[in-house]
């Protein structure tokens, strides 16, 4: 089973966040679960391979005169979601959204507050994803990176800074494949997505980024580095092969789907990966 918390909230002043401001929501939403759970705090915190994904704020924003920053404005309202896609860990995203949802805790983002005024939730089981995608006959997927899409090649060192179907989908099974049932998991080849696959991006919309994800303290400098991830966002259409078969085209449509809950790339539990996604039918 996989959760969503969709999250509306306004600042309570006017204030500058970072462009990419994941890493410091990410860092305020930690801070109010450790008042509430330590433990739980700790297990997300410390865990590289946590299936907490965490969007960036979507609301109207406006200019700041500090370079890489904007500035968000009492009179709107932002929004942004927390998702979990693996079973084992529904305490832990339990232990996240409770300060926000019943103790209406305000997220601090150090230059100012934002309050949380709405919320809704979307459950979605695995066998429901599944059934979903065969009600489509000749689809298309369209891709919305919205914050920095960091996708790691393999366990090298080595960024894919392009939204490539295969670095696209093989990220996307990779997830999937972890935390649903066994007899769920997909077998898409690296061929098979190279051979039925087409990515069409939207040139005018492609962006790069170096995005903080952590820090970690510098012995030598005595004092907390930031951490970068590179990464890319902006719009990509995938189309299928005429020749396509069900099996691939079904696998894709599942983990499109699967792509809103579960953020794509790495560092998706502070702010990046977050990706929405519409299926159209192809024109004949």
């Amino acid at each position: 089973m996989v959760q969503q918390i969709k999250v509306t909230t306004r600042p309570l002043s006017e204030f500058d966040i970072p462009t990419s401001e994941g890493y410091r929501l990410y860092s305020s939403l930690l801070s109010c679960m450790k008042e509430a759970d330590d433990e739980a705090s700790s297990l997300v915190h410390d865990s590289y391979r946590s299936s907490i994904h965490l969007s960036g704020l979507k609301g109207r924003f406006f200019r700041s005169d500090r370079p890489n920053f904007k500035r968000v404005a009492p009179g709107e309202r932002y929004m942004f979601h927390i998702g979990v896609t693996d079973p084992a860990e529904t305490k832990i995203f339990q232990a996240m959204v409770k300060p926000l949802i019943f103790d209406r805790r305000n997220l601090d983002l150090e230059s100012g507050e934002l309050m949380i005024e709405d919320f809704s939730s979307t459950t979605k089981t695995f066998e429901e994803i599944l059934e979903s995608a065969s009600r489509c006959i000749r689809p298309k997927l369209i891709f919305d990176f919205l914050s920095p899409t960091c996708i790691q090649y393999r366990n090298s060192e080595v960024t894919e800074m392009f939204p490539h179907r295969l670095a696209v989908f093989r990220s996307l099974q990779s997830k999937w494949n972890s935390v649903c049932p066994e007899e769920m998991r997909l077998a898409l080849s690296d061929d098979d997505i190279e051979r039925y696959l087409v990515e069409k991006p939207d040139a005018k919309a492609y962006r790069t980024h170096s995005v903080m994800v952590n820090t970690v303290f510098d012995g030598n400098k005595g004092h907390p580095r930031p951490i970068f991830k590179q990464g890319f966002t902006g719009s990509c259409t995938y189309w299928f092969t005429k020749d396509a078969p069900v099996s691939v085209r079904n696998a894709a449509l599942i983990l499109a789907q699967f792509a809103e809950y579960s953020g794509l790339g790495s560092g998706v539990s502070r702010g990046c990966g977050w990706v929405e996604v519409r299926v159209e039918e192809a024109e004949r």
